[in-house]
């Protein structure tokens, strides 16, 4: 059966289809020796010769793979770095199967990034972040109070509570630790926030991810994810999608127009003329 070339490619494993893409534009795909370029070219993997970045798509499909990583800061969220940084690579020790991150957890911060090969599954998630609930511990300077917590949330559409302080001394710390529960992007905004408030981000981790959670994970190790966590991290990205459609749906919905509204007002039909005063 034939089927568009990145999700050829993503299935495999060879790359995330959004790099399939970029992989098939820069002429590094070739389907029984000659060079593609057109995102919509399709190809029969059982049938076809398909090479990608070098690397031939096998017929027969690769094993899936699903796993959490806890990210160090200080590493790049992808597999290869022009800069020569660390990557989700040097993490990935043991490893024999090819996976990509989704999703992207900055630089500087650290905890949960899931990898996996699994192209639809990927992609249907990516489609769908904006829907997928993230969980971070993020510790700011100074202390901020239970009303700062409800405003400052309001204010960038997301949810914050204290947490218990892990490097506490005597029940006190300089700076505290607080628990955001957000969708969509919404960092920079509260970045933005608690710098307004003289409360800067110091520190970023991310402990869940939809229903994964980074939780006895040590730093920069992984773990493989069982049957009913992908399912569950399958169905969350579905329901995500089921939401937009709902969202969409609702915004469709249309709404009287004015001209008409007055017209139901003033007690006339639609077609029939007003009446004008006389002299």
């Amino acid at each position: 059966m034939q089927e568009r070339l990145q999700k050829i490619i993503g299935r495999a494993g060879i790359a995330s289809r959004r790099h399939a893409e970029q992989l098939i534009l820069s002429g590094q795909v070739r389907v029984n020796g000659v060079v593609v370029r057109e995102l919509g070219t399709k190809a029969d993997p059982t049938t076809d010769k398909i090479v990608a970045a070098g690397r031939t798509v096998g017929a027969v499909a690769q094993r899936n793979i699903y796993l959490a990583l806890h990210k160090p800061p200080e590493v790049v969220s992808a597999m290869a770095d022009p800069e020569g940084r660390k990557t989700l690579r040097n993490c990935l020790r043991g490893l024999p199967e090819r996976v990509f991150p989704v999703g992207n957890l900055e630089y500087a911060a650290s905890g949960l990034v899931f990898l996996t090969n699994d192209g639809d599954l990927a992609a249907e998630m990516l489609k769908n972040w904006a829907q997928i609930e993230q969980v971070y511990h993020v510790k700011v300077k100074g202390m901020l109070t239970l009303a700062d917590l409800d405003r400052i949330g309001r204010e960038a559409g997301l949810k914050m509570k204290t947490v218990r302080q892990p490097d506490a001394t005597r029940g006190r710390a300089a700076n505290f630790w607080y628990e955001v529960r957000m969708r969509d992007s919404k960092k920079d905004e509260l970045r933005r926030l608690l710098m307004k408030e003289m409360h800067p981000v110091e520190k970023l981790m991310r402990i869940g991810l939809g229903t994964l959670s980074v939780e006895g994970l040590p730093r920069g190790r992984y773990r493989l994810l069982g049957p009913k966590e992908v399912g569950a991290l399958r169905r969350e990205a579905v329901a995500g999608k089921k939401e937009d459609r709902l969202e969409e749906a609702s915004k469709r919905i249309s709404t009287p127009r004015k001209q008409s509204s007055a017209r139901r007002r003033e007690g006339k039909a639609p077609g029939e003329r007003p009446v004008l005063p006389s002299d």
